[in-house]
């Protein structure tokens, strides 16, 4: 199947695509085309076809600056792999708001490390 025949395709199904969810009707208005479009590098977003020719991924180099691929032009608003998580799914399809707070890691104070290493380097140096 060519290209542009799977583009069309994509286009033309009705219903819900691998990488959609059912979004809570709040959540469905405003955000987006559910087509795929073409973002302003001459790639496809929303067809699944992640080996375009025109994406900073296949021409990387070690002068690529990784911001090129950042940015809400890489994301198409309702299919994307992300909406499968449980917890996009619960924000999404089921209303659930998410927790607020402070990320922390459950196993590691990052803080009192850093702490401790500046500690540390400024006892070094007043040593020396």
């Amino acid at each position: 199947m060519s290209q542009d025949n799977k583009k069309q395709l994509a286009q033309d199904q009705s219903e819900l695509d691998p990488y959609e969810i059912e979004f809570l009707p709040q959540f469905e208005e405003g955000r987006g085309p559910r087509a795929p479009f073409v973002n302003e590098y001459g790639v496809t977003i929303g067809d699944h076809d992640y080996e375009s020719d025109n994406s900073p991924l296949e021409q990387w180099t070690a002068d690529t600056n990784p911001e090129v691929m950042a940015g809400d032009q890489w994301v198409h608003p309702f299919k994307d792999i992300g909406f499968q998580s449980a917890e996009n799914r619960e924000i999404f399809e089921e209303g659930v708001v998410p927790q607020s707070g402070i990320f922390t890691h459950a196993d590691k104070n990052v803080a009192s490390v850093t702490a401790e290493a500046t500690t540390s380097k400024k006892n070094d140096e007043a040593e020396a």
